[in-house]
């Protein structure tokens, strides 16, 4: 994400919570064969209920990818930020090839038709692989609402572990150490780099501190290869 809003996110002690149509990819619950008029009318009509009382925090598993820094994070000018959550609350994104077709009437039971739907909030095209995405989904009306946004505050559910600056990223790395000395059970801050012998992006230097622990929480997936706040779309400009 974009430095402002990283820094921004730990002084605050919260991530802004996405909304689906404001999603950089265009067929977000909208991946299943719509030829049908009736049906794209009810698909799209779906879509827009679904986003009005549901919001997501998006993470992928890993940072090193190149792509997810030029796209998510200000071309590598940016801040990964690393977490903490239960495994229960996270779901895979299923990435597919081409669209299904949705059977409707007949013999077809509604419960049947009501999961497809519901998978669609989480089915994407197979050319997003790369970010190796997780979402976690939240009630709207759970949430603390601030000029039609709706944010979600670091918690035991959400726990702050890790800030990875990027290649390019003009932070202090001292400062922003600084920023998160006071987390509790604290919080690992490093610089990124390239790697020399892969395309790949990598830690350098390390500021690490005073409380940092040297294992994650346990039951949770591990920051080194878990879950990196990389993900959240960039605000839409005039």
């Amino acid at each position: 994400m974009p430095l402002q809003f990283a820094l921004s996110n730990i002084a605050l002690r919260r991530l802004k919570v996405s909304r689906f149509a404001g999603l950089n990819d265009p067929f977000e619950v909208l991946a299943v064969d719509l030829v049908d008029l009736d049906l794209r009318a009810g698909i799209h009509a779906k879509k827009a209920q679904i986003d009005s009382v549901e919001g997501l925090l998006c993470f992928s598993r890993r940072y090193g990818n190149p792509l997810l820094w030029s796209h998510y994070a200000d071309g590598h000018r940016g801040v990964a930020l690393g977490f903490d959550v239960p495994t229960r609350l996270l779901t895979d994104v299923r990435y597919i090839v081409r669209m299904k077709k949705l059977r409707t009437g007949g013999e077809i039971a509604q419960t049947a038709i009501d999961a497809f739907l519901h998978e669609l909030r989480f089915k994407k095209y197979e050319g997003w692989r790369y970010e190796e995405e997780v979402r976690q989904f939240f009630r709207l009306a759970d949430l603390a609402c601030e000029s039609n946004m709706h944010f979600v505050p670091f918690s035991d559910d959400l726990t702050l572990r890790e800030v990875i600056l990027g290649p390019l990223c003009e932070a202090p790395i001292d400062a922003v150490g600084a920023l998160v000395e006071a987390f509790p059970g604290g919080v690992s801050v490093s610089r990124a780099k390239l790697a020399h012998s892969r395309f790949s992006i990598v830690k350098g230097r390390r500021y690490r501190s005073a409380q940092a622990s040297s294992s994650p929480a346990p039951n949770r997936r591990p920051v080194g290869g878990g879950i990196m706040a990389l993900l959240p779309p960039r605000p839409k400009t005039s």
